[in-house]
């Protein structure tokens, strides 16, 4: 690991030579100037529009991209022509490989969204592995009022890494992951104490991430808990993962990020350059404000142990559910709301609650006797309860969470490797995420729910709700995904993040959703259940609204939401969206960068392409 200062970095191949990361940087690239267009586009330019980008044009831009301009098609296209060829067989059978998903700039993680979109590529992407590729593809699209879509990990469930008539900018290929013993951000020397951290390109997955910090560094780096989720897009949506209870969110982490703005110009932002750009970066959404092709984040040490806790037990009766759910809140309160645990308990409609718990800190014996009162409640009411699944407490040296070769001698079946030919030993995913893969969404709903719900009197309020929300759908509480109970230094660093503040005090992200299998158009024989799908969205909202008579006014997760989330400035951001719009004024005035509900896009129509009001971005 070196010990540089930033600017000795610049100098440096920032361990990333083979993707090209060295060139300009700074607030302004040398030697360059904003050219933000003078006039502001109304209209976006369509595929069948005459000033579409001609032949020509489009040949200059690969020229200029060094020859990574890519006519996207999608796989799927030889089942079109041969629907029972092996070929057709063997794509279809990787539609569940988020390796093989990502991999391929035509189709998305998620397949689509019950009457909100699906998955559709544009005609040309550039496969960026350069920033000055990314820069090029910006300025193109800016030059020729084109509609810009971003894909790294391609994992937004709103459909934002994709769009028909647009140009990607595809970051797959910007690859490189290096540790620092001494960091300091660019222009922050006596400012800022070095520190351990992590310069990660975008196209990197949290997978790799932590294999090179904790695997082979022995560290920690908060990142996202789905291994297979892209690293610059979670950073700027806030970013979860399973120890975010102890760590806070990669946004609170982030100490530096490379970025292409909307004039084309390759900045370095921090604390110090550009820092209300930095800050927007920090939690005000993927693809709002600029094109990140890198981040820099800090490290932290690595606890000596992690583990997980899981059971399943059931009611005897919907009575005996409801106390079930208020016996073990009132648990959670007074042993879980702290640091060391994090991840999900479920309650469903057939009176089953399931814990899948992480710990981080404790080693086993720690856990099971945190554990035990709990248990000794339930088996004390076995006419109420019935252990289904009994519990298990499994701990593990903290370095080999995430080593392939531990996990899959040590606990078969927890991984699943790329099964495609010649795939990496390291290209592996959780087993629980695979049907996340290529998943068709029905509906989903998030809300923060506040740690005074569990308090008193309002506690019964909450178990009420719960019980009456689980009747219609599954509902799952992430305590990872809300900061009350962690150290005042990681809810410190997320304060002074664009996230909605709800997260400071919610001891728990609730989630209710449901999805289908993949749904890509071209795949033989596959036909949507449309009316089984709509009925789920139903129930899911219904559930969603019995659990808002608690929560009326809480946020929602960006990044895990309604494509239909009700005034979604106030619920992904809060007192923060002022802020953010300013932000975006600034730096992107003319809109170039559009998702869907995202900053500024109240502005456009919703596909991107039409803008609605007359005012500034």
């Amino acid at each position: 690991m070196a010990s540089l200062t930033r600017r000795a970095l610049i100098n440096a191949t920032l361990g990333l030579a083979a993707t090209g990361y060295v060139g300009r940087f700074g607030s302004l690239a040398a030697g360059q100037e904003s050219t933000l267009p003078a006039s502001r586009t109304t209209q976006r330019v369509r595929v069948a529009d005459s000033d579409w980008p001609s032949r020509t044009e489009w040949a200059a831009l690969n020229q200029r991209v060094g020859g990574r301009l890519l006519d996207v098609t999608s796989p799927l296209d030889v089942c079109r022509h041969a629907p029972r060829d092996a070929a057709c067989r063997n794509i279809i059978k990787q539609l569940n490989n988020p390796y093989f998903l990502g991999d391929e700039p035509a189709l998305t993680q998620t397949s689509g969204w019950i009457d909100a979109w699906s998955s559709t590529p544009g005609p040309y992407a550039v496969a960026a592995e350069q920033s000055n590729d990314v820069a090029e593809a910006v300025r193109f699209a800016r030059d020729h009022r084109l509609r810009l879509v971003i894909k790294g990990g391609g994992h937004s469930y709103q459909g934002t890494s994709n769009a028909a008539d647009s140009l990607l900018i595809w970051t797959r290929r910007m690859r490189g992951i290096r540790l620092y013993d001494a960091f300091v951000p660019l222009d922050c020397v006596g400012d800022m104490p070095p520190q351990p951290a992590v310069t990660v390109a975008a196209g990197e997955i949290w997978m790799h991430v932590y294999d090179a910090v904790t695997t082979q560094g022995g560290r920690y780096v908060q990142g996202g808990g789905c291994a297979t989720v892209g690293v610059a897009g979670l950073v700027q949506s806030g970013g979860f993962g399973s120890f975010s209870k102890k760590f806070g969110t990669a946004a609170g982490s982030l100490l530096e990020a490379q970025v292409v703005s909307a004039d084309g110009v390759e900045r370095i932002v921090n604390a110090r350059t550009d820092p209300d750009l930095f800050w927007a970066l920090k939690g005000g959404g993927g693809g709002s404000f600029g094109v990140v092709t890198s981040v820099t984040l800090k490290t932290h040490p690595l606890p000596d142990y992690v583990g997980v806790v899981s059971a399943a037990i059931n009611a005897s009766s919907p009575a005996a559910f409801r106390r079930l759910i208020d016996r073990f809140l009132s648990f959670y309160a007074a042993n879980l709301l702290n640091e060391h645990w994090g991840e999900t308990v479920s309650m469903r409609p057939n009176s089953t609650l399931r814990i899948s718990m992480l710990f981080q800190g404790l080693d086993r014996e720690e856990a099971t006797r945190v554990w035990k009162p709990f248990l000794d409640s339930l088996a004390n009411s076995k006419a109420d309860f019935t252990v289904i699944e009994p519990i298990q407490v499994i701990a593990i040296p903290a370095r080999h969470l995430w080593d392939p070769a531990f996990v899959m001698k040590n606990a078969p079946g927890v991984m699943i490797g790329d099964s495609r030919r010649g795939a990496a030993p390291g290209d592996v995913f959780w087993a629980s995420n695979q049907r996340e893969a290529g998943q068709f969404l029905h509906g989903y709903e998030s809300m923060w729910l506040p740690a005074s719900l569990l308090d008193g009197s309002a506690r019964a309020s909450l178990s009420d709700a719960l019980f009456e929300a689980s009747q219609q759908w599954n509902v799952s509480l992430h305590f990872n995904k809300g900061l009350a109970g962690a150290p005042e230094e990681a809810r410190q660093a997320a304060r002074d993040t664009a996230m909605n503040p709800d997260v400071l005090n919610a001891f728990a992200l609730a989630i209710i959703a449901g999805e289908g299998p993949p749904a890509f158009a071209g795949m033989p024989g596959t036909t949507i259940d449309e009316m089984a799908a709509r009925e789920a969205a139903i129930r899911i909202r219904e559930a969603a609204r019995s659990l808002r008579v608690v929560a009326p006014q809480a946020g929602a997760y960006v990044s895990e939401s309604s494509f239909f989330q009700q005034d979604w400035p106030r619920a992904y951001w809060g007192e923060h969206y002022s802020r953010l719009r300013e932000v975006k004024r600034k730096y992107d005035p003319d809109g170039l960068f559009f998702v869907h509900q995202g900053v500024g896009s109240e502005e456009w129509d919703r596909e991107g392409f039409t803008r609605l009001s007359p005012g500034g971005v």
